[in-house]
């Protein structure tokens, strides 16, 4: 009796597993209450048994939508979307299953990525407020605007699925409480500016470097600059690929608009590699997409009383450079709202409006909405003084006090003083010194921690410069 009870036993569990492997199961982010992309072609994707056949009906569409899944059981059809808002539907049926997808919405799809500043909530950390938080949580009730986030997660192969997350959900103070101060404010008044869906996915993870957000191809050729030993402890935290192979590949199939950054204070004494490493993420990102040079608008790490005086300029510097690299970018200047002892600045919102600025000119064709502060361009000598004009001042330049703060000018010493720096007629900054009788170059806000002075007249700040390259 005893011999005939396991071959039953095994025979069982071969037919259980055969029927639950040719159910349709579905990757996490493709659920009830999603938003999709609106007037896109959008990727829906699963897994089934080989061979199965698999029906799909939209509400939106007239035809039913045939697909077969493959030798490894994966199915995947692209279907396109429209500009209606109404709540839309999805049924899934095969011979095992009947799945139905309720509430789904067509809107803008952002993917907002990074550290801790981004990953922030509006109930702030411990210690550390987000200003307006409170009053954003008590009004955040909203179903044209739905969440979904990745929890921190890392993996030593890329993930066809995510393992870490919280659904699709509707805003509501509930859950806006734990989320993204930075992009549920850019997701509010994106909604309220266009009048459409908005659809917010958060993956972030305090701490990090940008090495583990880079696919393991692209990020092949910087191995040999990274040979670094990784306490098992934080071993997907630190370990390059380990959190693009978790968090953001399980997501390339998921059709967005863009993605919004904050991340760089972890890279902070390596800037050079991370002008390289940064851009290869924006392209390797692009890539695994494949859905073009999508938006790609990021944060510049704002000024901090660093307590290891990390000369984190550098870092600012190329952050600012990759405006001229990567296609399709635009960063989102903080020199005027830093904290000098927080590393997390408490004004979201601010952070969250210039993101917006960015997006409603560049993706959404509003070219009357300034984007950008002022850019040096060039300086000039005046007698024994540097005159500096910018890019991006259409409308001029502006300080809050009669005179602006955190310049310095050198002559061919190399040798930095304070300097006296003025605006000339709203339109180009002088700059002198008595201490520099020929000066040659100008820097300004070139240290760790400074607090911003020079805008353009729509109150955007110039980020941290120099004239020179010097070492």
């Amino acid at each position: 009796m005893k011999n005939l009870f396991l071959p039953l036993i095994t025979i069982l569990c071969l037919f259980s597993f055969q029927g639950s492997f040719a159910k349709i199961k579905l990757p996490g982010i493709i659920s009830s209450n999603m938003v999709l992309q609106r007037n896109a072609s959008v990727k829906l994707w699963g897994w089934a048994a080989p061979g199965e056949k698999i029906t799909i009906e939209t509400s939106w569409t007239v035809k039913k939508i045939k697909v077969v899944a493959n030798a490894n059981g994966r199915w995947e059809i692209n279907v396109l979307t429209t500009l209606n808002k109404e709540p839309q539907t999805i049924n899934l049926k095969s011979a095992e299953s009947n799945i139905k997808l309720e509430n789904i919405l067509f809107g803008e799809v952002w993917v907002c990525s990074g550290q801790s500043n981004m990953r922030q909530p509006l109930k702030g950390y411990t210690g550390q407020p987000v200003f307006d938080g409170n009053k954003a949580i008590a009004t955040s009730g909203n179903d044209q605007i739905r969440f979904f986030s990745i929890n921190e997660n890392g993996a030593d192969t890329a993930l066809d699925t995510l393992i870490k997350y919280k659904k699709w959900d509707n805003a509501s103070p509930e859950l806006a409480k734990d989320f993204s101060a930075i992009a549920y404010f850019y997701g509010k008044q994106l909604q309220e500016i266009l009048g459409v869906p908005v659809g917010l996915i958060m993956t972030s993870w305090g701490g990090t470097k940008i090495q583990p957000w880079i696919s393991k191809e692209s990020f092949a050729p910087f191995l040999d600059s990274n040979n670094t030993k990784i306490d098992a402890a934080e071993r997907f935290k630190k370990a390059p690929s380990a959190i693009f192979n978790a968090m953001i590949n399980p997501i390339t199939s998921y059709t967005i608009k863009g993605i919004l950054w904050y991340q760089g204070e972890s890279n902070r004494k390596e800037p050079e590699l991370y002008q390289q490493l940064f851009s290869a993420m924006v392209k390797d990102w692009r890539i695994k997409w494949n859905i073009g040079d999508f938006p790609f608008y990021y944060v510049q790490i704002a000024p901090n009383n660093y307590v290891d005086k990390s000369s984190s300029q550098y870092l600012r510097e190329v952050q600012l450079r990759a405006l001229n690299v990567i296609p399709n970018s635009g960063m989102a200047v903080t020199s005027d709202i830093g904290s000098d002892v927080a590393i997390h600045p408490p004004k979201k919102k601010e952070v969250a409006e210039r993101l917006l600025f960015m997006a409603l000119n560049k993706t959404y064709g509003m070219k009357d909405i300034d984007y950008l502060g002022p850019v040096y361009k060039s300086k000039e000598l005046n007698e024994s003084s540097l005159i500096l004009t910018f890019d991006n001042a259409e409308t001029g330049l502006f300080c809050f006090d009669k005179e602006l703060s955190d310049f310095e000018i050198a002559g061919a010493d190399k040798v930095f003083y304070p300097a006296k720096a003025e605006i000339l007629k709203g339109r180009q900054v002088k700059v002198s010194s008595l201490d520099v009788k020929k000066p040659v170059a100008v820097r300004y806000g070139w240290k760790d921690w400074f607090l911003g002075s020079l805008f353009d007249t729509n109150l955007l700040p110039a980020s941290s410069f120099r004239t020179d390259d010097w070492d």
